[in-house]
């Protein structure tokens, strides 16, 4: 496998369990996750939400409702409290007084009923709109080439995917309803305040900045130190996990007083972070239960003074009061909600620069039609192709093939030879800087992909197979095969025998990458998985490699069978699995070197017979 593909691989698959991991610290990557100011980014989230309209103005018409029911409560109150210490509170009745009580309890039954079905409508409209960002983020990312993700890590996509998506799902279904509840509740407050008493509102708003600025400066630093803390403790269960994974060389070498001392630092240095951020916490609570609590004090003095001196009734003052505080919550609810819009916007930028990336790698508007019935022929024509980052070192040049059709042809030679990037090309997965490639005399960057790639199956040395049941990885191949398709494909790849003997048979489960398969099992679903795409052309890429010997037995049968009535390109560095080749053709630094049959090449003292004499012996050199 060449270094370039070694890459590729690497940049496609990820590492195994790599998406778990992500799924697992979600809320500590959230947390640390950029902010933003360009708000502009959540403007993409709009047409999405307008596609659910009904939803967005139930929402809505429910958060208008809970805001009035709220703001009602308080004038009820203000009139029950009138009425009990008001000049006529001496001829005060139960009757009289009832429907005051009548009118709270109103109130709080319409917000109640407001409350439940915002939030319903609210969390409804937010799990939808994340629901179809996260399915068009997803069917992008599958459209994207192999090049973005040599430029891009796999860990990254998979982050924006998740964190990034998770911090939007965050926004909409919670933070949003609460921005937009309390901004009402704020503007509505301060619209009563100023009818009950414009002077004792010109002093709230003169106190609000020296009560709630205090605490927003030193919220800040106890997020800082809580990310500080979450870092020492990844830092310490990083170490367990990575002296875990060794235990066996931590104990032969003696270390485990080490290991253990090292882990115990790193334990104290996290609980010493852990103290700085409780003690910042601690203070921060006595602060606001001053603050809150002395400004609130400060202004029901004044309220009381003014009700005293005649100049406002019992009734607003307790309206007053009431209102004071509604407006203090709501402020400080909105500076807690800003920093989650902030992190909402650097989560949108990051969504959408992976939705504004456009694969290099596309059908073209008008697309030439492949030829009826297909014919399998393949042809590469003075190709030349460097790999994206690498111009200076070229995986192909100049290089030329001419496969009939039905026949079997294998590339051999050394690794690195650019034997694999051949395939590549074939499949488009790249285009070629110089030449063309041709299947049954299309250039492949006329034709459409889908209908140029259905001509093609790939059995890989590494078979990338899938959680599901056997059925499900063969059909993987043709989602339109019906059941005697898979079967018989099934039973052509030598696999029928050991997916009978499942617990359940083909329906049964293989778990995660098949992992309860074992090596040559693989090999021959995912052969089946080839056939029964039912292709006219079928590329092998070093399938029986790293088995062992009674495993490529059957799968060499497996692949005599998949062969049959196909063309067939072959990459194999052992070379007796390509003995029976029509023809061999051998590649070295990205050239054509040798080409002829096994016998022609071993007598020619070329590369060919080096490379067999390495493998077979002398008598075949």
């Amino acid at each position: 496998m060449s270094d370039s593909q070694g890459r590729l691989d690497a940049g496609l698959q990820g590492r195994p369990g790599e998406g778990a991991a992500l799924s697992q610290s979600l809320d500590d990557q959230a947390l640390r996750r950029p902010k933003s100011r360009n708000f502009k980014s959540l403007g993409r989230l709009i047409p999405i939400m307008a596609v659910h309209g009904q939803d967005a103005a139930f929402a809505l018409l429910f958060l208008l409702t809970a805001t009035v029911a709220m703001l009602g409560l308080s004038g009820a109150l203000r009139k029950l409290v009138d009425q009990i210490t008001g000049a006529k509170a001496a001829h005060v009745t139960a009757a009289s007084i009832d429907p005051w009580f009548l009118l709270l309890f109103a109130a709080a039954v319409l917000l109640a009923l407001s409350s439940s079905l915002r939030y319903f409508f609210v969390t409804k409209l937010g799990e939808r709109v994340v629901a179809d960002l996260r399915q068009a983020l997803y069917r992008h990312i599958l459209t994207l080439d192999p090049s973005f993700f040599i430029k891009t890590r796999t860990g990254e996509v998979l982050s924006r995917l998740t964190t990034d998506v998770s911090i939007i799902e965050n926004l909409l279904s919670s933070s949003i309803s609460i921005a937009l509840r309390n901004l009402l509740s704020l503007v509505g407050a301060l619209a009563l305040l100023m009818v009950v008493s414009p002077r004792l509102t010109g002093l709230v708003l003169l106190l609000f900045p020296f009560v709630l600025a205090p605490i927003f400066l030193f919220g800040k630093r106890v997020r800082k130190l809580t990310i500080a803390s979450q870092d020492r403790f990844a830092d310490a269960v990083g170490h367990a996990g990575e002296t875990l994974d060794a235990l066996e060389t931590v104990q032969a070498f003696g270390r485990e007083a080490a290991g253990s001392a090292r882990f115990s630092a790193a334990v104290d240095a996290a609980f010493a972070t852990s103290v700085k951020r409780m003690s910042a916490r601690a203070f921060m609570i006595a602060m606001v239960i001053v603050l809150v609590f002395g400004g609130v004090v400060a202004v029901f003095w004044l309220g009381v003074h003014a009700g005293l001196r005649g100049e406002m009734s019992w009734g607003a003052l307790i309206q007053f009061a009431f209102l004071a505080v509604m407006a203090a919550g709501s402020t400080g609810a909105l500076g807690e909600v800003w920093g989650d819009v902030q992190k909402a916007a650097g989560a949108m930028e990051r969504i959408g620069q992976l939705l504004e990336a456009r694969p290099s790698i596309a059908s073209p508007t008008t697309p030439v039609p492949m030829p009826e019935p297909p014919l399998g022929e393949i042809v590469f024509d003075h190709v030349s192709f460097a790999y994206p980052g690498r111009p200076d070192m070229p995986a192909l040049t100049d290089f030329s093939l001419s496969v009939r059709p039905g026949e079997t042809v294998a590339l051999v030679g050394p690794s690195g030879g650019g034997k694999s990037t051949v395939l590549r090309l074939l499949l488009r997965l790249y285009d070629p800087l110089a030449g063309t490639v041709r299947i049954d005399g299309v250039d492949l960057r006329q034709a459409n992909l889908q209908q140029m790639r259905s001509r093609l199956a790939l059995v890989a040395q590494d078979a990338a197979l899938f959680s599901g049941s056997a059925r499900d990885n063969i059909r993987f191949g043709n989602e339109h095969a019906c059941v005697d398709d898979i079967y018989a494909a099934a039973a052509a790849a030598q696999a029928s025998e050991f997916i009978d003997a499942l617990p359940g048979g083909f329906d049964a489960p293989l778990g995660e990458r098949a992992k309860s398969l074992s090596g040559g099992q693989k090999q021959r679903l995912a052969i089946a998985r080839a056939l029964v795409r039912n292709a006219p052309i079928l590329l092998l890429d070093e399938a029986t490699s790293a088995l062992d010997a009674e495993n490529e037995r059957l799968v060499q049968q497996a692949l005599h069978n998949a062969m049959q009535g196909r063309t067939t390109l072959v990459i194999a560095h052992r070379l007796a699995t390509v003995l029976k080749a029509d023809r061999i053709v051998v590649m070295d630094k990205g050239r054509v070197v040798e080409t002829g049959t096994h016998a022609e090449l071993s007598v020619q003292g070329g590369l060919y017979a080096k490379l067999a004499k390495l493998q077979f012996g002398v008598e075949l050199s």
